[in-house]
């Protein structure tokens, strides 16, 4: 486990920007712009992707603030044909009971118009597997440390890895098979840690689909409350 500072020390803030309102506002479009073409998919190319393109977006997802600074996540990059299979299967075997009717009624029929099901080819095809780990607490000195807002700063560093990978021209898929106790054993990873989801990564393949729902998006004025300052 990486070692956090136990003591507080001051530093001046690095990277300032200094931006008009002009400016923030045509970046804040942009952005907007950029994440409106965001889409999951399930239909993979089989183009690698390299290396380094997945390193540097988990590397961003690790600058995602989290609680005391303590950063709670692990990351397993898969790329290995064979690894890839081995997830499948096991996702697929949780899958399976899943949709025989272990999800609940009202659970699988929310499901219904993203047209999902047990059989996952995408897992085996996209290039890139990332498996997400939370750690729940940590070592420093031998002595176990807890970590706190887990899930939070988890999730924040998933948005950013997200973000990042569609920033760089890709495409993913979050899949959370229940239960996903088999991945620490697939990715010798400690039980200290909880995986938390498998992201599928690549290009679409030239068939790739949408469900029709997916393009529904709640307008601003459900998602937004705002109480301004008067003028």
């Amino acid at each position: 486990m990486s070692e956090i500072a136990p003591t507080y020390q001051a530093l001046p803030l690095p990277d300032r920007r200094d931006v008009s309102d002009a400016e923030m506002t045509r970046d804040a479009n942009r952005f907007y712009d950029l994440m409106k073409t965001r889409h999951t998919i399930r239909e993979y190319s089989p183009r690698p992707v390299p290396a380094e393109v997945i390193s540097t977006c988990i590397r961003a997802a690790g600058t995602a603030p989290s609680g005391a600074n303590q950063q709670p996540w692990h990351f397993v990059a898969i790329s290995d044909p064979a690894m890839k299979s081995r997830v499948r299967a096991a996702a697929e075997e949780e899958e399976v009971k899943f949709y025989d009717g272990g999800g609940g009624d009202a659970w699988l029929k929310a499901l219904e118009p993203i047209g999902t099901g047990a059989d996952k080819p995408h897992l085996d095809i996209a290039p890139w597997l990332i498996i997400i780990f939370a750690q729940r607490w940590g070592e420093r000195d031998g002595e176990r440390i807890k970590h706190y807002y887990v899930p939070e700063g988890v999730g924040i560093a998933t948005g950013m890895l997200i973000t990042a990978l569609h920033t760089a021209g890709l495409s993913c898929l979050t899949h959370t098979p229940n239960p996903m106790k088999f991945l620490n054993d697939l990715c010798d990873r400690p039980d200290n840690e909880k995986p938390i989801m498998i992201l599928a990564v690549g290009h679409p393949n030239d068939e790739a689909t949408v469900p029709a729902v997916a393009k529904k998006k709640k307008p601003l004025d459900e998602i937004m409350t705002v109480y301004a300052a008067k003028e």
